[in-house]
């Protein structure tokens, strides 16, 4: 079967498919930072090589990762895949996608950034002195929403200028152990009041949570 054209849009049924499954949506993280085999796959995720084949062949029919090389691996063919751009979401985008598509969206990026911090964490990732992590709750009105929306755009457009420099510094004088790879991540929602659980509130109260 030959792949369909890429998604283009995040309310694309295929995308939304895509991201429905919690194996596909770390296939696909995996895939976004190598070029990999499904039997790397399946060892890195400690999964069965079938269901692993599976998911891959899932994703290259949905147009989400590309083959990109065939060797051959004692008498077999390997098939190595690497991951598509995903789709671009802007404020319309996200304004016009589905409930559904919402819904996929987050939770594979919630998904994403959980297992990155955990491992990451367990590992040491956090025991940098000038590491950061922390939560903020906020009261805000509609003005102060959207300055505090404008002010994460401004801070993820800083923090790609910031890696475009450190990337041309690399070019210049790659030397061994000069790279840190590092994660970021940067989120802005209405916030559920965790003691509305239990007292029978409102399930959103007017307020921000913010994370970075």
């Amino acid at each position: 079967m030959f792949p369909v054209e890429p998604t283009t849009a995040i309310d694309d049924p295929r995308y939304v498919k895509a991201l429905s499954h919690p194996l596909r949506v770390r296939i696909l993280a995996m895939l976004q930072e190598r070029t990999a085999t499904p039997v790397e796959l399946a060892e890195w995720l400690s999964a069965r090589l079938g269901t692993v084949a599976y998911h891959v062949r899932t994703l290259h029919q949905l147009g989400l990762i590309e083959l990109v090389d065939e060797t051959r691996v004692r008498g077999a063919v390997a098939h190595h895949y690497r991951a598509k751009e995903l789709p671009p979401v802007s404020e319309q985008a996200w304004t016009q996608a589905t409930p559904m598509a919402k819904q996929a969206a987050v939770g594979a990026a919630l998904q994403t950034i959980d297992e990155y911090a955990r491992a990451s964490a367990a590992a040491g990732g956090f025991d940098r002195p000038d590491g950061h992590l922390s939560r903020t709750v906020l009261e805000l009105d509609e003005q102060g929403w959207s300055e505090l929306s404008g002010a994460c755009r401004e801070l993820i457009e800083r923090v790609e200028r910031i890696e475009a420099s450190a990337r041309e510094r690399l070019e210049r004088d790659p030397g061994p152990r000069r790279s840190t790879h590092a994660g970021f991540a940067l989120m802005l929602f209405e916030a559920l009041r965790l003691t509305a659980q239990n007292d029978g509130a409102s399930a959103y109260a007017p307020v921000a949570g913010a994370t970075a």
